[in-house]
């Protein structure tokens, strides 16, 4: 294990050089002189619109989706209190994509965030409600409301695929295994995505000691004094907030708040003081280097986002898991 702020300075220096490929990697490539003199607007007319109308809002979204995944990740692991849980296990992703391929169904390609953010409500809001009722609400009925959620959008999400033209089922399948093409650039000047990382960054923090002791286990927390009740319900809608504006911007994409924060706890701290920062700067420089080589692994054709974090993630995952094993079987 490093120590935690070695690791976070070069998870920093990690996220620089990530956005330098990200915008000097392409079917045009721009050397780095290219890409610095364009960002302090002395670049040519041509690399000016490379830069700011196609590759910087897309590496923006992409770096600030992947920190708010993997931020989400860590919230949701405490919070059920399961090492496999990742943001999209509560059905959240489940109504945003609900919502969104009924936008893409109906031809309003402009109301597709929209769409996705309402739905991500819908499903906040009835996981939320079915799991509390008239009982204790506890993380195991939270995880099997949000399974039998998350099913029920599959069973819809199939039902619109299959009765949809075939126009648009390309555009609904790359949205379903994630897609940055539609980042823009009245991204860079809208404040949302960066107030609702900051914002959910700082509230994880503040909650940090209450998160290392209810990682430790319920008893702990309770001879501790923690109230166990009113640090569910914020780890719940924080992780749900932050799961809703990532998947509204760039659809589902897996394996990023699954794998992270298990690659953070691994290479530096248990502690959230320190892992909820280092997975930011993780998950963010992650999906950008995935939606890097997404979009130029067969240029001028584009690959989902997610299926580069899937084939990145499965193999990074077993092999935490096995060098979690062993770590426990040597302790």
């Amino acid at each position: 294990m490093q120590k935690p702020l070695t690791v976070l300075i070069l998870l920093i220096f990690i996220s620089i050089i990530s956005f330098v490929i990200a915008l000097s990697v392409g079917s045009l490539p721009l050397s780095f002189m290219d890409v610095l003199q364009t960002l302090q607007g002395k670049g040519s007319p041509i690399t000016h619109s490379i830069i700011y109308d196609l590759r910087l809002p897309r590496a923006y979204v992409a770096f600030i989706t992947g920190g708010l995944l993997a931020l989400a990740g860590m919230l949701m692991q405490v919070l059920l209190r399961n090492p496999l849980a990742d943001p999209y296990i509560l059905g959240i992703s489940g109504g945003a994509s609900v919502g969104a391929m009924l936008a893409i169904s109906m031809g309003f390609s402009g109301l597709i965030s929209g769409s996705a953010f309402i739905g991500s409500l819908i499903s906040i809001i009835l996981v939320f409600g079915l799991s509390h009722g008239q009982g204790n609400w506890n993380p195991s009925r939270l995880l099997l409301t949000g399974v039998v959620i998350a099913a029920g959008w599959g069973a819809i999400i199939n039902f619109i695929l299959t009765m949809s033209p075939e126009r648009p089922l390309k555009g609904m399948l790359f949205w379903l295994m994630g897609d940055l093409s539609h980042a823009q650039i009245e991204h860079l000047n809208s404040p949302i995505l960066p107030l609702v990382l900051i914002t959910g960054l700082l509230l994880s923090l503040a909650m940090a000691r209450s998160l290392n002791i209810l990682a430790q286990g319920e008893m702990q927390a309770r001879i501790l004094g923690i109230a166990l009740s009113p640090i569910r319900l914020s780890l719940f809608l924080l992780a749900s907030a932050l799961t809703a504006v990532a998947v509204t911007h760039a659809g589902s994409i897996g394996f990023i708040g699954l794998i992270v924060p298990h690659m953070m706890r691994l290479l530096m701290s248990s502690d959230h003081r320190w892992l909820a920062p280092a997975s930011v700067l993780a998950g963010g420089s992650l999906l950008l280097l995935s939606d890097t080589i997404a979009r130029t692994l067969i240029a001028p054709q584009q690959l989902p986002v997610g299926v580069i974090t899937a084939f990145m993630g499965v193999p990074v995952f077993l092999y935490l898991l096995n060098r979690g094993y062993r770590q426990q079987a040597i302790l």
